[in-house]
């Protein structure tokens, strides 16, 4: 301790001078909005983040929270909103083909993760593995990613953390605003376009969106084109309210619908090339089998300002049909759907003498309904209430803060009931301007789903017979975390770590009886399980222009108390590291080509070789390597923005991969190569633009 005490001060001073050093040579050449070095100061001491007890600076932020802006959001290439934000440190993703992302957050994913979406959290398929999350990327204006259960305002499945999707800020009073983005990708023929119109007259408020997105089969260099990854998505979304002195009232109403064909992966026994249902693999229309899943939601967003704070209150209802269709275009075999009702009622106070406290209650009403020839899960309703209270106390250099939640949840099926109380407690230590360390502990609590309780049937995107265990127990976790933030004007840097021991973990692996021909059975069982793992990351700039960034995730999953087969978690990301230089050409403001760039990017995901052995539910999955290359650009006519330009090319080898959480790693063998699965998506050329409008 006392080693710190010395080693901090002395790397402040250092900073603070190497700061003053470079403001003297550079403040003249940039405005403060312009680079990613001042923007990089401006994330840790002025934007605002929600995740823990409300609007806070996120250098007061105990816990572990990144932010994904708009415009990283848009360089970034992707085929839905999860695979846009996979490659930040500490996240990864479950996919199925191109079309299908489902968000892990350090090693755990599915019903440990909330997705809140128009301040609601997204109820819709997320406990099944061959289920997007059914938001149009597009609406999408930032990410704020909340690792770990330190936020207790979100409710009890937050145990791996928490992913809140924000919107675009409601547009300044007499503003009127409209834009039209659109982007191919080559390898899949992806094509994308996207209308918007918002405004803001006398405090009347709209905003309204419509989004239409289509993609063929994709293609690897070991598969060629990749029968039913084709898939369509088309979107929704109307915004009307008002924004006034005593606070806001919103309504909002969205519809969201995607096909995605299914891939089976079946092979030639003679040739070992992929089956295909339809003589054209490049076409854009459906193919036996494949979902049709819509999602429809409409939310009521209220705010009202009271002298000392603010009441927050907002309703939600959420509408999910997902139908599958095996032999007939018009005759689904399974129909699942799912009404949700979510409410959420909170009190946020104004900081008084560096107090902040929060308290407030939320749930959600859920009833399904089986109306297809097939089940998988049974017909359920469930009904689940929270409680908590958070407090923060914020001294000349240091943070604290922490509370208590209780959450009940009943379930129809064997008339179960769930109860936990969870809590956090946390300090963050504004070493100097530049440096933050963060320390918090918390408890979480989540009850099991549905699936893991009562599934009995084929899984068909997920090429499983899975069964449930109606005896499963809630799991509860203690996590610990311990961050440090740098940021100066030569160089910015973070590492977070993190220990997470999880009671009664829930986890699906193989067993040998057959269900069903041809498909692998699997069967939901638990046990104690510990996480360990950090995240670092460093920005290296030496000169304004030319940023050198590098990242590394990484988790160790284990099981405890378990044999060398069954000692690590299945579904485990491997470590990853990403680097890219890149270079800023212009950042003036009054060029034609505004805030240029090109970059060079590489991933490179290391050999998984802890897997879970047992029954082959697992196998070792190699190392690979990604290159990628990037430019963009805004185009400006009479200094004023007309166009943002971005060009990127993903996978520039053409590398043949598989991800270690692709599902398709586990389709059929390939009797010429001996390969088995199906390879994910090979190089990948990607032109976007955005058109903004001023009106």
């Amino acid at each position: 301790m006392k080693t710190s005490y010395i080693i901090l001060p002395l790397l402040c001073i250092s900073m603070t001078v190497a700061a003053q050093e470079t403001h003297r040579h550079h403040h003249h050449e940039h405005p403060s909005d312009s680079t990613d070095v001042f923007f990089r100061h401006l994330k840790l001491n002025e934007l605002v983040v929600t995740g823990v007890t409300g609007d806070t600076k996120l250098k007061n932020s105990t816990a572990p929270i990144s932010i994904v802006s708009g415009k990283e959001l848009r360089q970034t290439t992707s085929t839905n909103i999860i695979d846009a934000i996979a490659k930040q440190p500490g996240m990864s993703q479950i996919t199925t083909g191109g079309g299908i992302s489902k968000p892990i957050i350090r090693g755990l994913g599915y019903n440990r993760i909330i997705v809140m979406n128009e301040g609601i959290r997204q109820e819709g398929q997320q406990w099944g593995d061959e289920h997007g999350i059914e938001i149009d990327g597009a609406n999408v204006n930032s990410v704020e990613i909340l690792k770990g259960p330190a936020s207790l305002m979100y409710g009890s499945d937050a145990m791996a953390g928490v992913l809140i999707l924000h919107g675009a800020p409601i547009l300044p009073e007499g503003e009127m605003k409209a834009s039209v983005s659109t982007e191919y990708q080559t390898n899949n023929g992806l094509f994308d376009y996207s209308l918007n119109f918002a405004g803001n007259q006398q405090g009347f408020v709209w905003d309204a969106r419509f989004t239409d997105k289509m993609a063929h089969a994709y293609k690897n260099k070991y598969d060629g084109y990749v029968p039913g990854s084709q898939f369509k998505e088309r979107a929704g979304r109307l915004m009307l309210g008002l924004n006034k002195s005593w606070g806001h009232s919103h309504l909002i109403w969205s519809a969201y619908h995607q096909t995605p064909s299914i891939i089976e992966g079946e092979r030639d026994e003679t040739t070992g090339e992929l089956e295909c249902a339809t003589d054209n693999v490049k076409t854009y229309s459906k193919a036996l089998p494949f979902q049709q899943v819509k999602h429809y939601k409409a939310v009521w967003d209220n705010s009202l300002n009271l002298p000392k704070g603010y009441l927050k209150a907002v309703v939600g209802y959420q509408q999910n049909r997902r139908q599958e269709f095996e032999e007939s275009e018009e005759d689904y075999e399974l129909y699942f759907r799912l009404h949700t009702l979510t409410y959420d009622l909170r009190y946020l106070t104004q900081e008084f003498d560096g107090w902040k406290i929060a308290a407030g209650v939320n749930g959600m009403w859920q009833q399904s309904q089986n109306l297809g020839e097939e089940t998988l899960i049974p017909e359920y309703r469930l009904f689940d209430i929270g409680g908590y209270a958070t407090v923060s106390k914020a001294f000349d250099d240091f943070t604290l803060n922490g509370g208590l939640r209780y959450d009940h949840r009943h379930l129809d099926f064997n008339d179960r009931n769930f109860s936990g109380v969870t809590g956090s407690i946390g300090a963050v230590w504004n070493v100097c301007q530049h440096t933050n360390l963060r320390l918090n502990l918390a408890r979480g609590f989540r009850a099991p789903n549905m699936s893991e309780l009562g599934s009995d049937g084929v899984h068909e995107g997920t090429l499983r017979y899975e069964i449930g265990n109606p005896q499963l127990k809630p799991e509860y976790s203690w996590q610990g975390d311990l961050g440090l933030d740098i940021s100066a004007q030569y160089v910015s840097a973070q590492i977070a770590l993190f220990a997470n021991r999880i009671e009664h973990y829930i986890f699906a692996k193989r067993i040998d009886e057959v269900m069903e021909e041809g498909l692998r059975t699997y069967e939901y069982a638990q046990g104690d399980a510990r996480l360990l793992g950090f995240e670092a990351g460093i920005d290296f700039h030496p000169i304004h222009s030319v940023h050198f960034q590098n990242t590394f995730s990484f988790v160790d999953a284990r099981q405890l108390h378990a044999d060398a087969d069954t000692k690590y978690l299945p579904m485990t990301p491997a470590p990853r590291w990403t680097s890219e230089l890149k270079y800023e050409i212009t950042h003036h403001g009054h060029t034609t080509f505004n805030n240029a760039y090109v970059a060079l990017g590489l991933e490179c995901n290391l050999a998984q070789d802890h897997y879970y052995k047992a029954d082959d539910t697992e196998t070792r999955t190699p190392s690979y390597t990604l290159l990628s290359l990037s430019a963009g650009t805004d185009l400006n006519i009479h200094h004023k923005k007309v166009a943002e330009v971005y060009v990127t090319a993903e996978n520039l080898l053409n590398r043949a991969y598989q991800n270690h959480l692709s599902r398709l790693k586990y389709c059929d063998v390939n009797s010429q190569t001996g390969r088995q699965g199906v390879y994910n998506m090979g190089r990948n050329v990607v032109f976007k633009v955005v058109l903004p409008i001023s009106l």
